[in-house]
C-alpha cells in the first residue's frame, strides 16, 4: 500500500540521506549541495569522506537503519559489470538485486546507480552524463529509483568533443575518462568537482553534478512512499 507524502522536513533540520557503499564521498557531496544531510556508509575505512560516516556493511545497516533517513542512495560496487574487470576476467559479486530488496523494504523513497554494464539488471533507469552539467567528462551513470521518487532526464548534448583513451592523460580539447591507471590527478580533481580524492576515489566517483540533481529532484516533488 503507498500514500502520497512528501520528504520529511522538520523545521531548523536538513531531511537525512543515506549514502551507501559510499567510498569517498562524491554523490555525498551533491546530496550535501542539494540541502541533504548525509552519512555514508562502507565495509571499508574511508578518511577521505566528508560528512558523517559510518564503517559498516550495507546491506545490513540498510535493514537495520534504513526506514529512519528521509532518502537513500546506494551505488553497490560496479566493477562485476565494468568493462575493465571484464577485460581482466575478475569476479566480483553481484549485489544489485540484494540492495533493491533492502531498498525496497524500508519504505523510504531510494536511488540506485550503477554503470552501463549493469543496464540488464536496472529497472526503467536514467542515465546522467557529464556534458548535461557542463563537465569536460562524459562518464555515464544509470540511476534506478524507487519508493516514490521518479526522475526525467535532462537533454543529452551530443559527444563532440572526442573522449581522451581510457586510462590516458587527456590531450588539449578531449574530454576524459580517468579511470584505470589514469595521469592527472589535480586535473581529474577539477573536472569532475572532487578535489578531496585521490586517484582510488576517483576512478569510481560520480560527480556531485548528477546527485546534486537527484537530490533536487527528490527534494521538489511529492512522492510514493511505502506505508
Amino acid at each position: 500500500m503507498t500514500q502520497p507524502t512528501d520528504i520529511r522536513r522538520v523545521r531548523g533540520r536538513r531531511p537525512r540521506l543515506l549514502d551507501l557503499y559510499s567510498c569517498q564521498g562524491g554523490a555525498a557531496k551533491g546530496y550535501a549541495d542539494a540541502g541533504f544531510d548525509v552519512v555514508g556508509v562502507d565495509k571499508d575505512p574511508q578518511p577521505r569522506y566528508p560528512y558523517a560516516f559510518v564503517q559498516a556493511d550495507a546491506l545490513d545497516f540498510v535493514r537495520k537503519h534504513g526506514a529512519g533517513f528521509d532518502f537513500i542512495h546506494a551505488s553497490p560496487p560496479c566493477q562485476l559489470d565494468s568493462d575493465c574487470q571484464r577485460i581482466q576476467a575478475r569476479t566480483h559479486p553481484d549485489l544489485i538485486a540484494p540492495t533493491r530488496a533492502a531498498l525496497q523494504a524500508t519504505g523510504r523513497p531510494w536511488v540506485m546507480e550503477n554503470v552501463r554494464g549493469a543496464l540488464p539488471k536496472l529497472r526503467e533507469p536514467v542515465m546522467l552524463c557529464g556534458a548535461m552539467f557542463g563537465l569536460h567528462t562524459y562518464r555515464h551513470r544509470y540511476f534506478e529509483t524507487g519508493g516514490g521518487l521518479t526522475l526525467v532526464q535532462p537533454p543529452h548534448p551530443a559527444h563532440t568533443a572526442p573522449q581522451a583513451k581510457m586510462g590516458r592523460p587527456v590531450p588539449e580539447g578531449h574530454f576524459g575518462q580517468y579511470v584505470g591507471n589514469f595521469s592527472g590527478v589535480p586535473q581529474a580533481r577539477t573536472v569532475l568537482g572532487v578535489p578531496w580524492m585521490n586517484r582510488d576515489g576517483i576512478r569510481e566517483c560520480i560527480p556531485p553534478a548528477y546527485t546534486e540533481h537527484v537530490g533536487r529532484a527528490a527534494l521538489a516533488v511529492r512522492l510514493e512512499v511505502a506505508a
